[in-house]
C-alpha cells in the first residue's frame, strides 16, 4: 500500500483549524480540494477524523491520539526538506566523538573543551585514544573528527591542515647531552625510547641516521607521549617527539628540551572528517573552532 505523505500535511492542519474551510485557507487550497483530502484520509485511516456537530467540526478519538505525533512528524519533514536554519549554539545537543594524538589531547583538549561549553554547553564530547587502524570510522559516523599526520587516501575523507610541527629531544635536568653541543654522533650514542601504540622500536629517525650510517640504540617503546616524557624526566632515557603539541607537557614536568641533530621534515597536522559532514552546520561549527584551538599551538607567544 503507497501512502501519499501529502496527507500528511493536510490531516496536520485538518486537526489544527478543525475545520475544512480553515484547513483549506492554511494550505492555500480551495474548500473542495480539501474536502476531497479528508475523504482520502478517512479511507486511508478507516476513521472519519472529523465529524460535524451542530455548526462545527470536532475531531474524534483517534484524531485526538494521533494529533500531537502528526504534527511532530511535519515538522521533522519541513527541516529535513527545507534550508538549513541558522545553527543555534545555546539549544544544541549533540555528542561528538573526538579520536586524536594523544599529545594533541593533552595540548589543548583542556582550551577546546572550555569553548565547546561556553558557545554550546549542550555539546558532550567523547575524547577518544584509540588508534585509527582505518578510516571505516570514520566512513560510519563513529568518529567525527580524526587527527593525522598523513592526508587521507580515500576521497570521501575530508582534511583540512592546520600545522606543521618540527620534532625535538627531550631529557631531564642535568642530562649528559644538556652539555656541550649536540652532536649527530652524541644524539646515536644515547639510548632512546620510542612513541609507538603498536609498540614499534623503530621511526622515521632511525632512517635518518641510517643514512649517516649510524644506528641509535631504543631501550623501550612507549604507548604514549605522556607516558614517553614521564619516563625521561624520571630516567636517562631521551625521547624525541614533535615540538608545539608537547611544549605544555614538557614545561610541566621541567624537561629540557634540544634540537634534533638530523635535518628531518617538519610533521603535518591533519584534522580528517567524512564528506557526509561537510554540510552539516553543527560539525562545521565544532572543526572551525578545533582548528582554531589547534593552530594557537603553532602561534608563537607575544
Amino acid at each position: 500500500m503507497q501512502v501519499d505523505l501529502n496527507l500528511l500535511t493536510a490531516l496536520d492542519a485538518l486537526l489544527e483549524e478543525g475545520s475544512v474551510t480553515g484547513a483549506a485557507e492554511r494550505l492555500h487550497l480551495t474548500p473542495p480540494a480539501m474536502s476531497r483530502s479528508l475523504g482520502r484520509i478517512r479511507k486511508a485511516t478507516g476513521d472519519q477524523i472529523l465529524v460535524r456537530t451542530g455548526r462545527t467540526m470536532v475531531p474524534t478519538t483517534r484524531a485526538l491520539a494521533m494529533h500531537a505525533q502528526v504534527h511532530a512528524l511535519v515538522q521533522q519533514a519541513h527541516q529535513l526538506l527545507s534550508a538549513q536554519q541558522e545553527l543555534d549554539l545555546a539549544a544544541l545537543d549533540r555528542t561528538f566523538t573526538l579520536r586524536w594524538h594523544d599529545a594533541l589531547t593533552a595540548a589543548c583538549g583542556t582550551a577546546l573543551l572550555a569553548a565547546v561549553h561556553h558557545q554550546a554547553p549542550g555539546v558532550r564530547l567523547r575524547l577518544s585514544a584509540e588508534p585509527g587502524t582505518d578510516d571505516a570510522e570514520l566512513r560510519r559516523g563513529e568518529v567525527d573528527l580524526e587527527s593525522s599526520s598523513e592526508v587521507p587516501a580515500l576521497p570521501d575523507i575530508r582534511h583540512r591542515l592546520v600545522g606543521r610541527d618540527r620534532l625535538v629531544v627531550a631529557v631531564r635536568e642535568g642530562h649528559p647531552l644538556t652539555e656541550g653541543v649536540l652532536s649527530v654522533e652524541r644524539y646515536a650514542a644515547a639510548e632512546h625510547l620510542t612513541v609507538s601504540r603498536r609498540g614499534s622500536l623503530r621511526d622515521p629517525v632511525d632512517d635518518a641516521l641510517a643514512d649517516r650510517g649510524l644506528e641509535r640504540w631504543v631501550v623501550a617503546a612507549g604507548p604514549t607521549a605522556s607516558f614517553a616524557l614521564q619516563l625521561a624526566h624520571d630516567t636517562d632515557l631521551v625521547v624525541t617527539l614533535p615540538e608545539a603539541v608537547t611544549r605544555s607537557a614538557r614545561d610541566r614536568l621541567g624537561l629540557v628540551t634540544l634540537p634534533l641533530p638530523l635535518p628531518l621534515p617538519e610533521v603535518p597536522l591533519h584534522l580528517l572528517w567524512h564528506q557526509r559532514y561537510d554540510n552539516d552546520r553543527a560539525h562545521a561549527w565544532l572543526r572551525d573552532l578545533a582548528t582554531t584551538t589547534v593552530r594557537a599551538l603553532f602561534t608563537p607567544a607575544t
